[in-house]
């Protein structure tokens, strides 16, 4: 695996490097030493999945607040997306900068998603899924979002005729920094 820098501090875009011969082929997804080499979460904690029936599917933008925090590692497993980072971090020198980046079930590439930022995405083709470790146990308590298309953020999502959301996803407010600032601080993360 190789480990690429991306527009977002801590976030990085991680590119298999599949060994093939006739039998098909073989590529470490992640590794807790290689990860920690560069400073990074490889402690993960639980995995999920999520099929996507319909091209424009959005989820997102997710988060969770503060003491539970988690780091996630995307892949695409069947189908596109084009999964995005906001940086809601006050004191990151990338704060309230976006990055976006097209995953498929053919390109051998993840992207890990540093805590404390917001994360979403949309698929590109019908029937897709991803799969994702996180650090941390899901906290109902703890969820958070942001609304999709904020202003702060003005994310270049792909456009679709059709756009599906959950209901959920479409009433997340806008960012709001003094609120997220305070969250930050009382956590002691500063």
């Amino acid at each position: 695996m190789r480990l690429v820098e991306t527009s977002i501090a801590g976030a990085w875009l991680i590119e298999l490097q599949p060994i093939s011969d006739d039998r098909g082929s073989f590529a470490r997804v992640w590794c807790e030493q290689t990860l920690a080499a560069r400073g990074l979460n490889g402690r993960f904690r639980q995995c999920n999945a999520a099929v996507s029936r319909k091209r424009g599917t959005l989820r997102g933008l997710h988060y969770q607040a503060a003491p539970h925090e988690e780091v996630k590692l995307m892949r695409c497993v069947r189908g596109a997306i084009f999964d995005v980072i906001a940086d809601i971090r006050p004191e990151s020198p990338t704060y309230l900068k976006w990055f976006g980046v097209e995953l498929t079930a053919g390109n051998d590439r993840m992207l890990y998603v540093p805590e404390g930022c917001a994360h979403g995405y949309q698929t590109l083709v019908d029937d897709t899924e991803v799969v994702y470790p996180v650090t941390a146990v899901y906290n109902p308590s703890a969820e958070r979002g942001i609304r999709w298309n904020d202003p702060a953020f003005a994310i270049e999502w792909p456009e679709v005729a059709d756009r599906q959301m959950s209901p959920k996803d479409q009433r997340w407010p806008d960012y709001q920094p003094m609120a997220a600032e305070k969250v930050w601080a009382d956590s002691g993360a500063r």
